[in-house]
């Protein structure tokens, strides 16, 4: 099965001009948002640009070959090999990147995480690949807090980032995408960024990102950039089912099973688009509808409270990343279930709850995506044995004449 590394392979050779800007290219652009460019790329509110391939060496400068270069636990080890490639290539690597912003914060009551990167695809097109959330716990709760406030400090950021933008390079259309709240922070933006700013965007791409509010997708400006939107899933999406949707998105073959599908390098790739299937896996649609009946259980306040809480566990050790949990001692872990037991029972029994749904929504999708990939090689394998017997009897018949 291929991927983007693949495609990179395939068609890295081929210019926009020879061939047209596409899903699988808005992908790449997302994924490289999560690279630290920081003293690299140009920053925000400036005109000036690096091509992608200079900007690919004085990254590599600073991690030479054959020092591992930790992306945390939920961003691909692939994606330094993806920048690599593209530097290598006529597609990308006379790109230009410009406008980088990375911030973090975890101080005060709300937690931030942002970062942003404009990338000049030669088109005459600006693509602003908005960053997921990544290895920190403040990213992280941002994401959770979607769903118990209107607006997020990232979206916010989000919306101001595109203005900025647009001003700085006024002869130029848009292009939004980002993967995971990436995506939704890059829809949040073609929404809410100022109208003649929304009249330049050609599209907006959500890779796998959670939904909005209803209120969100009720709004006119909403509805005057809809048909611009495009989602992009996987069969057995979590985190783009989240929260409300877009009635229209693609859903997309990966060769990962359950949660793990969310890493856009398991998408599988044909030629300059992804492999598209009819539908969302059962268990997805189900475990999908499950997670928003839990959430729309709650009160707003309850939410708040649940969100405060978790990150109260998860946190009491002095933790900041996902990688400082994966590596808590057995006595770290011992003082996270003791602050667990500390929570009043309303509180405890929510977050056991939210757990609980988690694990088994991914038990049966991983189940269901196991099925799946069985019938594919029993038809693949039927195939071949009817393709065997068939040029088998061609012979048998050549023979006789």
């Amino acid at each position: 099965m291929a991927n983007l590394l693949d495609y990179l392979d395939w068609r890295g050779d081929l210019t926009l001009e020879q061939a047209p800007f596409n899903e699988v290219d808005n992908l790449i652009l997302s994924e490289l948002s999560y690279l630290d460019f920081k003293g690299i790329v140009p920053p925000l509110g400036e005109k000036k640009r690096i091509p992608l391939a200079q900007a690919a060496k004085k990254f590599f400068v600073a991690h030479p070959d054959g020092e591992r270069i930790d992306m945390g636990v939920m961003v691909p080890d692939q994606t330094p090999d993806m920048l690599k490639k593209m530097a290598a290539s006529n597609r990308f690597g006379k790109m230009e990147l410009g406008c980088c912003v990375d911030q973090v914060s975890a101080a005060g009551e709300r937690a931030e995480q942002f970062a942003a990167l404009a990338i000049d695809t030669g088109d005459g097109q600006i693509y602003c690949a908005f960053r997921g959330t990544d290895d920190t716990l403040a990213g992280w709760r941002e994401d959770l807090e979607l769903s118990c406030v209107p607006e997020v400090p990232a979206q916010k950021k989000a919306v101001e980032y595109v203005d900025t933008v647009a001003g700085t390079f006024r002869r130029k259309k848009l292009r939004l995408g980002g993967h995971s709240k990436g995506g939704n922070l890059a829809v949040y933006a073609g929404i809410n960024c100022a109208p003649l700013v929304q009249r330049r965007i050609t599209s907006v791409w959500s890779n796998d990102g959670p939904g909005f509010h209803v209120e969100v997708l009720d709004l006119p400006e909403h509805k005057r950039i809809e048909d611009r939107i495009f989602s992009i899933v996987p069969r057995s999406s979590t985190v783009g089912m989240l929260l409300e949707h877009e009635e229209r998105y693609t859903v997309v073959d990966s060769d990962q099973l359950g949660l793990w599908q969310h890493d856009g390098f398991s998408w599988q790739v044909m030629g300059d688009h992804f492999i598209h299937l009819p539908e969302l896996s059962e268990q997805a649609r189900e475990g999908g509808l499950a997670l928003r009946e839990w959430l729309h259980g709650l009160t707003v306040e309850q939410r708040c409270r649940f969100v405060d809480a978790l990150f109260q566990v998860l946190t009491t050790n002095g933790a900041e990343t996902l990688t400082d949990l994966k590596e808590e001692s057995l006595k770290g872990m011992l003082t996270i279930a003791k602050t667990m037991t500390e929570l009043d029972k309303e509180t405890r029994d929510c977050l056991i709850d939210f757990v609980q749904l988690l694990f088994w929504n991914n038990a049966r999708m991983m189940l269901g995506d196991i099925q799946a990939q069985a019938g594919k090689r029993q038809k693949r394998n039927r195939k071949k044995a009817e393709q065997k017997a068939e040029a088998a009897e061609q012979k048998k018949s050549a023979k006789r004449d």
